[in-house]
């Protein structure tokens, strides 16, 4: 699988080249096409001997149950559409196994317990930082036990700019 940059300088610019086969994705430079990413994290999930399972609507609900907190609409897709992706070196939670260790719930508790506040829903946990949502739907980073000003509008600029990097 060949590996991903961003071309440009924005962080809200969407373009993509696969180097191996030089294949350029041109998007525009103030938006993200959800539709193009989950193309691109298709493309790029790489077998595994034991495929993770997508979670269905029921799941969800259950989930926000527990953890007290509503779905972010875009996060909500994305756990529906892509939650089922393996790529990379990086692993976002996940919503259909209970007993992994990307257990959206299981993410959110031990987060809010190192500090992470209450309000954001981890979207990823990288060497004990987090990777959040926040109730709007934009993605913060929660470094050292605070938040840093890396920001992204969505899960899919998050998706498109950090995990397909990863």
């Amino acid at each position: 699988m060949a590996p991903l940059v961003r071309v440009g300088a924005a962080r809200d610019g969407c373009a993509l080249v696969k180097l191996r086969a030089i294949v350029h994705f041109p998007y525009p430079q103030t938006g993200c096409p959800m539709e193009d990413v989950i193309e691109l994290l298709r493309e790029y999930n790489e077998p595994v001997p034991v495929p993770l399972d997508l979670p269905d609507e029921d799941q969800l609900v259950e989930i926000e149950e527990e953890i007290l907190l509503p779905i972010p609409r875009d996060m909500r897709r994305f756990l529906l559409e892509v939650s089922d992706v393996v790529y990379g070196s990086i692993e976002p939670v996940t919503a259909a196994d209970p007993h992994s260790h990307t257990y959206l719930p299981e993410v959110t508790a031990t987060a809010w317990s190192l500090g992470v506040p209450r309000y954001l829903m981890p979207l990823c946990e990288v060497n004990g930082n987090y990777y959040c949502v926040e109730p709007e739907g934009e993605v913060v980073f929660w470094r050292d036990g605070d938040l840093t000003d890396e920001t992204w509008p969505s899960v899919w600029h998050w998706a498109r700019d950090v995990w397909l990097e990863s």
